[in-house]
């Protein structure tokens, strides 16, 4: 299925002005939100040492008792820390075929910018690096991690500048290797991020995807590795129409990796339930993939207001971090 034009807006705008936007909507929408002070799209309670203040019943967890401190002077004190003096944030962007698809305002692309725009504004700050890979049909586009604001306004024009293939074979590159997966691609994330630090995947998740629930996806194995060095944040791209069809008759339906079409007459309700069931058996396949591999997801749709998708996932994330935690059987409570 061929994307709807885009509604007037973000994207009929130069690339400058689309990037000074999107800076606009994260700073104005999303600033303030987050732990620390250096912002993160993960809250938590960081890892450099602060010293030690008095335990207050009911608001400090148990497991932050600075047992040595308490000892010495008989009074319970916790530890505090204070978020990572310096953050690495790593990108892998997917730049698939598939994320060429779009029936709202945004296409897949478009939004997957938008989060990129997001992940680079929030985590900014002195002495942060981002660094970027951008899976494309002619290969693979690396950033290295710099920091500074225009390091990542660069990384934005060339996203929204990168051009668009119309058709499977007009894609340079596109030969019997075929482009890179998403599986490839964070294999090369995997070897190059070495210090601990936050990566973030941007993708519709559908790259390799087997039949089977029960069998892993091909990128599930690396993403658990990262996720066991790294916080791991994976924003799924999704479409309305990838979910369901509307009743509009006969319609040509195109695979955007492959070429291959296939008419579908959508009058048939039953053709269109199993279509969503399909469609939502898929997405929770997906959400189970990550959730083995420990990665925090966030879904993001076309047709929704991305920032405020993001400001929700934040507060959700803020409140888990704040959660006192349970204690163990037959601990001390």
């Amino acid at each position: 299925m061929r994307r709807a034009n885009v509604a007037p807006g973000l994207a009929e705008l130069a690339p400058d002005q689309r990037v000074r936007r999107l800076e606009l909507t994260v700073t104005r929408r999303l600033n303030g939100l987050l732990h620390g002070q250096y912002r993160g799209l993960l809250p938590g309670p960081g890892s450099e040492p602060a010293g030690s203040r008095e335990y207050r019943p009911g608001e400090d967890e148990v497991r932050r008792m600075d047992w040595a401190v308490t000892a010495r002077t008989a009074v319970p004190h916790v530890r505090q820390v204070d978020a990572d003096r310096e953050l690495t944030t790593w990108l892998l962007v997917d730049g698939s075929a598939s994320m060429e698809f779009g029936t709202a305002e945004l296409d897949k692309r478009e939004l997957a910018v938008a989060a990129v725009a997001a992940v680079g504004f929030l985590t900014a700050g002195v002495g942060n690096r981002l660094g970027a890979q951008v899976l494309r049909a002619d290969g693979v586009r690396r950033f290295p991690a710099r920091t500074g604001r225009t390091h990542l306004l660069a990384l934005l024009r060339t996203l929204l500048a990168a051009p668009r293939p119309t058709a499977p074979g007009d894609r340079p590159g596109w030969g019997p290797v075929g482009p890179p997966d998403l599986a490839d691609g964070l294999d090369a994330l995997h070897r190059i991020a070495n210090r601990r630090g936050l990566v973030v995947v941007v993708s519709d998740f559908l790259d390799g995807l087997p039949d089977d629930p029960a069998q892993p996806a091909p990128w599930e194995r690396t993403v658990r590795r990262l996720a066991a060095r790294h916080q791991v944040l994976a924003i799924e791209v999704t479409d309305p129409r990838e979910l369901e069809l509307p009743d509009v008759g006969l319609i040509t339906l195109v695979d955007p990796e492959t070429g291959r079409r296939r008419e579908v007459c959508t009058s048939d309700r039953r053709l269109r339930e199993r279509y969503a069931e399909a469609a939502a058996a898929q997405r929770d396949q997906i959400h189970q993939a990550l959730r083995r591999s420990g990665a925090t997801h966030l879904p993001l749709r076309t047709d929704r207001d991305w920032s405020a998708d993001i400001v929700r996932h934040v507060h959700a994330q803020r409140r888990l971090a704040a959660a006192p935690v349970a204690p163990a059987r037959g601990g001390v409570a």
